[in-house]
């Protein structure tokens, strides 16, 4: 008998995990990360499981990219940051084990390794993620 391994990427992408969205299409959920570095910190996951990017297919690609461009201009509209972080981490440092892109509005005097801190991660300004899911979702909206 064989065992499947519940993926919880493929859990929170195809919703059966509760997530703030504020976009999807037939490839790709996004929504906010439950421990954000900045307000509107957003992940992007395909619904299709994938670990790796060198592993996704150029659909599941262009649509990871076109969400991440559709959220950056989002965030930049609503929290006008000093520029955004576009990442994803893949082998073992990808700790989801389900491929995801992190979209993040950066302001000047945060390091990138400020991005890895949780004390700055969970010390940080941050409101109620629905207040957010909210805004982002109605900027995305009129850009789509």
């Amino acid at each position: 008998m064989k065992h499947e391994v519940k993926c919880l990427g493929c859990s929170l992408a195809n919703k059966t995990e509760p997530v703030n969205i504020v976009y999807e299409n037939d490839y790709v959920t996004c929504f906010l990360d439950h421990e954000p570095f900045n307000e509107g910190h957003t992940l992007i996951l395909p619904k299709k499981h994938f670990v790796d990017v060198d592993k996704l297919d150029n659909e599941t690609a262009s649509a990871i990219m076109s969400a991440s461009i559709l959220i950056s201009k989002a965030l930049k509209q609503l929290y006008k940051p000093d520029g955004i972080t576009v990442t994803q981490n893949g082998g073992i440092f990808n700790e989801l084990t389900h491929y995801h892109m992190h979209v993040v509005p950066r302001y000047k005097n945060q390091s990138f390794a400020d991005f890895y801190n949780e004390d700055v991660v969970l010390n940080g300004n941050i409101r109620e993620l629905s207040y957010t899911k909210n805004l982002l979702k109605k900027a995305i909206d009129k850009l789509t």
